[in-house]
């Protein structure tokens, strides 16, 4: 399969969601030319808003290929990725997305994430709508010590 053709997987994925009611997102994830994963946004179905395609997708990969680096797969998603879904294929370690729609294809649909990505461009500190406090505790142990010397 090619490019095109695993998009357009992506893509009838979504319009079959939409036809048992759900959001207009699908994903998948290829490895070295072969399927891995499928998703589509169940963010309706499960009332869980982290429940999106990309995100369905990365979680059934990481099991199925039994790691948790994506480095060498490919996401191909009906939509562009939102910030979460982004900033999860980046921590996953993924380097290739495919999409079809952009979030100005999106937009007059009210299903446009850049609104969102705009402010996290802006330090926590600054963002519309965000109080973000670091309280620092008085512990006589630090939590990130403790845990790398337990893994060792």
């Amino acid at each position: 399969m090619q490019d095109i053709e695993f998009l357009q997987y992506a893509v009838n994925l979504a319009r079959e969601n939409v036809e048992k009611g759900g959001r207009p997102f699908g994903a998948v994830i290829v490895y070295q030319g072969e399927l891995v994963s499928t998703g589509v946004n169940q963010i309706l179905a499960h009332n869980d808003p982290t429940s999106h395609a990309e995100l369905n997708a990365v979680r059934q990969a990481c099991q199925k290929l039994q790691r948790l680096s994506l480095k060498d797969c490919v996401v191909y998603a009906s939509g562009q990725p939102c910030p979460m879904c982004l900033a999860a294929m980046r921590m996953v370690g993924v380097e290739k997305i495919v999409y079809a729609y952009s979030n100005s294809d999106a937009e007059p649909y009210g299903l446009s994430t850049e609104q969102v990505a705009v402010q996290l461009r802006q330090p926590p500190q600054q963002q519309d709508g965000l109080q973000f406090v670091q309280l620092k505790l008085d512990l006589p142990f630090h939590l990130y010590q403790i845990w790398q010397q337990s893994s060792k």
